[in-house]
This record gives C-alpha cells, sequence and structure tokens, in this order.
C-alpha cells in the first residue's frame, strides 16, 4: 500500500470568531476535491476568551475512501505545514508550543490584538512588545504572512474567519481554486456579500505580501519607532491644546534628537522619553475630561456597543467627584492657590462633592463643551504651571544624561509614569517622583561616572514605587484633641 502525503493545518482563534465556520468551509472544500479529510477541535480557556485550537488533515491528492489514511487526532509539535491565527498573541502561542518550523511551516497570522487581563491590569504600560512577536514569526517560520486582519473585519463588516479563510487562500496553501472557496461560502448562506469582499481583500493583502520585493532600508528599526512616536505625539498634543502646542512638542523632540548618529539604544531611551513627554504634555484636566466626554465618536461608539438603532434615545449618565484641588487646578495660579490656602484653613476633611450630568442631554452638554472651551485658558492655569516646571526640569535632565549614559536616560524617560490619576492618587504620585528625584537624579547630574549603575537603580526604584505606591509615603499627619485628666491618686 502506498504511502499517501498528508497536508497539516493548525487554526488558532478567539472564542467567538468563527473558528468553526473556517474548519467547516476547509472540510467541505477538501470533500468537493475528492480528498480524504479529518477536523478536530480542541476547546480551551485563555485570558481574554474562549481559545479553540482547529487541526485539520487531509490527503494531499484525491483518493478513494477505500485508500483515506489514518488521520491524527491533534497536531504535532515540528509537523504542521500550515499556522493559522487570527491575532498575534496567539500566532506567538503556536510558536512557543513548536508547531512553527523554520524548514516546513507557513505561518498566516494577524498583527491585532486582544489585550490580555495581566496586561490591563499593569499599572503602567503592561502590552507585550508585538516587535519581538514580529521578529519571531520572521525567524522561526518557513514563511510569514501577517497582516492587519481586524481592520479589514471592521472594513467590510464580516467575521474573521472570512479574512482568515482569504488570507490561506491569497498565500497558496489550499490546494484547491478560488471558485471552490467562493461556492462554499455562497453554500453558507449567510452574510454571503460581506465574507466575500472580506475574503477577496484579506486574499489580495495576502498576494501582496508574498510578491513584495524586500527593500532595503536606510533607516534602522529604532529611529522608526522614534519617528512615529513622535507623529502620535504631535497629534495628540494638536487634539488636546492647538497647533502651537503640538509645534511646542515637536520642537523639544527635534532639539533633543538632533544628533544623526545615535545608537539604538539611545534612540529607545529618547523614543521612551518623547513618548511619556506627550503624555505628560496632555495630562488630564477637568478641561480635557469635558472635551472627551463630548466628543462625536464617543457618542457614536456607546451608541454601537448598546446596539441602538436609528431614531432610538441613549442617554448618558455622566459621574463626577470633583474636590477643591480639581477646581482650583484649572483656575488661574493666584486665585487657584488663593483657593487652596483658604479652604485648606477652614476644613477638616476634604471636601468632595458629587455630580451626575446626562451629557446627551442639551443642558448637560451645553454644560461640558462650556467646560471644554476653556482650552485658551489652561496656559494661564495652577495646574498648567506646576506641571510645566517639573516637565522642564525633567527634559532639561534627560538631555543631559541620556547621551552620556542611554541606561540612565531610558530609566529617566520612565520616570514620569509614577504621575498619574487624580485627588489623593495625584498626591501620592506627586510625592513619590518628588523622592526619586531627590534620591536619584539629582545626584545623578553631578556625578561624573557611575551612571550606568545609577541608572539601573533608578529603574528598580520606579518598578518597586509603581508595585506598591503607598510604601514610601508617610501617612499625613493627624490633627488630634488635647484632653485633660485629674491625677489619680495613689
Amino acid at each position: 500500500m502506498r504511502q499517501i502525503p498528508i497536508e497539516r493545518v493548525l487554526i488558532a482563534a478567539l472564542g467567538g470568531e468563527g473558528g468553526g465556520v473556517l474548519a467547516g468551509w476547509l472540510v467541505s472544500c477538501a470533500r468537493e476535491s475528492g480528498r480524504a479529510v479529518q477536523a478536530t477541535s480542541v476547546p480551551g480557556v485563555a485570558q481574554r476568551t474562549g481559545a479553540t485550537s482547529y487541526y485539520l488533515e487531509w490527503t494531499a491528492e484525491p483518493v478513494d475512501n477505500a485508500d483515506a489514511p489514518t488521520f491524527a487526532m491533534s497536531p504535532v509539535p515540528a509537523c504542521v505545514d500550515v499556522v493559522v491565527a487570527s491575532e498575534s498573541l496567539e500566532a506567538a502561542r503556536m510558536l512557543e508550543r513548536g508547531f512553527v518550523t523554520p524548514d516546513l511551516t507557513c505561518l498566516i497570522a494577524s498583527t491585532s490584538r486582544v489585550y490580555t487581563t495581566a496586561e490591563k491590569m499593569h499599572m503602567v504600560d503592561g502590552r507585550l512588545d508585538d516587535s519581538l512577536i514580529h521578529t519571531l514569526t520572521q525567524t522561526l517560520a518557513r514563511e510569514a504572512i501577517l497582516m492587519d486582519m481586524e481592520s479589514i473585519r471592521k472594513a467590510h463588516q464580516t467575521a474573521i474567519s472570512a479574512v482568515l479563510f482569504g488570507a490561506m487562500s491569497g498565500a497558496n496553501v489550499l490546494p484547491w481554486s478560488v471558485e471552490a472557496c467562493e461556492a462554499v461560502i455562497t453554500a453558507s448562506g449567510k452574510g454571503v456579500a460581506a465574507s466575500l469582499a472580506g475574503f477577496h481583500a484579506a486574499r489580495q493583502r495576502a498576494l501582496d505580501a508574498k510578491n513584495a520585493v524586500a527593500v532595503e532600508q536606510s533607516v534602522s528599526p529604532a529611529q522608526l519607532k522614534l519617528a512615529e512616536v513622535c507623529a502620535l505625539g504631535e497629534a495628540r498634543c494638536l487634539d488636546y491644546q492647538d497647533a502651537a502646542y503640538a509645534t511646542e512638542y515637536r520642537g523639544l523632540v527635534s532639539q533633543a534628537c538632533a544628533s544623526q548618529a545615535m545608537s539604538d539604544e539611545l534612540t529607545a531611551a529618547w523614543t521612551e522619553g518623547a513618548r511619556h513627554l506627550a503624555l505628560w504634555m496632555c495630562y488630564e484636566d477637568l478641561i480635557r475630561v469635558a472635551d472627551l466626554k463630548t466628543k462625536p465618536e464617543r457618542i457614536a461608539r456607546i451608541r454601537a456597543e448598546a446596539q441602538a438603532r436609528d431614531g432610538q434615545l441613549v442617554r448618558v449618565t455622566e459621574h463626577f467627584k470633583p474636590g477643591i484641588e480639581e477646581i482650583a487646578s484649572v483656575l488661574p495660579q493666584r486665585l487657584g492657590r488663593l483657593l487652596i490656602q483658604k479652604t485648606s484653613k477652614r476644613q477638616k476633611k476634604k471636601f468632595q462633592f458629587g455630580l451626575h450630568v446626562r451629557s446627551t442631554s442639551l443642558w448637560g452638554y451645553l454644560m461640558l463643551r462650556g467646560l471644554a472651551r476653556m482650552r485658551p485658558l489652561r496656559r494661564r492655569s495652577l495646574r498648567y504651571h506646576e506641571e510645566a516646571t517639573a516637565r522642564h526640569a525633567w527634559w532639561d535632565a534627560m538631555r543631559e544624561l541620556a547621551p552620556k549614559s542611554p541606561t540612565f536616560g531610558l530609566a529617566l524617560a520612565s520616570l514620569p509614569q509614577v504621575l498619574k490619576g487624580y485627588g489623593d492618587t495625584q498626591k501620592r504620585g506627586r510625592e513619590n517622583y518628588d523622592r526619586l528625584w531627590r534620591t536619584c537624579v539629582e545626584p545623578a547630574l553631578t556625578a561624573s561616572e557611575g551612571l550606568d549603575a545609577a541608572g539601573k537603580n533608578l529603574d528598580e526604584a520606579i518598578k518597586a514605587t509603581l508595585s506598591n505606591p503607598d510604601a514610601h509615603v508617610a501617612p499625613s499627619p493627624q490633627s488630634q484633641p488635647i484632653r485633660w485628666f485629674k491625677q489619680v491618686p495613689n
């Protein structure tokens, strides 16, 4: 009995993405082409939603039922021809388990991400580095075809199963024609037009990826990342304040990165610094919150999440609890300081009041838009003055220390991470920032050597502070009444 070659396909998809539909389409195509086929699925649990792996085997050529081989029930590492992943981290999971090998496997994966619970719970930026996953896919796979499948799915309002199907067809890993793929999609009878549109868009994207000619880049990936962060930061500052504010941000970054002969380590430090500079310049105050809550795209997103149809009313109630500090922060410097001084002397407890504002009503919307219109006055506010003073000192230290020690520069770039929140959280962050500045940054400004070691110490101190922000903050003294007691005689 002759040995019949078998093709093995592994599909990694999240729950609700239509992985089972894709597996059914592949089985139907294989049967219509006269091939023996078997499909199995293994449901699993992921930190985002259910993760199911679909494993298919079919003969490389048409066979009779009597000659059909015995198929495996589950994939074996280093023995899979095609791995398909609907999300970047699912592709990394397949790489980790050894299903992708340089001499055999064609990897077809999406570059989009669905963040895990651990990534969302992190105190700062807990996202995994997508560049590492990209490097691994290019290194460990015989051929890697990557595309943003989520954007294709959204553009054509279809399920990602159709996009995956089209990518497999464009990658030439299916032993049947495009017409056979179209036929099984049409036979499904549900969302045919959208599925076909997504199928052909992904197929063309895969064809372009296979036929693309590699162009040698004169700019390093680190410099491209820096340019991307600068562009995003400039757009954020423009949306936050005005064109002059965006120009100021671009000028600060351009002056700091004027040298064209920067190492990758120094470029990484300035990339992190440019990111935190944009975030610091766009701190969230009452004006920013009011602007964000009344943006048309936010209202459209809420309506989409509520699945509201045209003509249906959606009521949105915003919950605010501002205190004296939040109100004083948007006032002019002298007036804001005076308000804080007067209230701190008179009040024994922290003053806060709750507000429930319906942003979808005429009165609520106009009130929030009126607050957002105070944007031109922001530069005169107390909060802006305090933030700008600390930010300029930090950026000047970056410009002085980063060229001397990229290690210290990278740690110093992440120092603003401890500043976050509002109210007591913001106060605690300022105290931690001042402590780290005094103990780690000020000594480095006068040191002539040992900056690399100091940078490692600063990085460890920042991580320790983020893991337990209350550990190094002394509790504020509480006033206690004096009680007099008569002396008890012996």
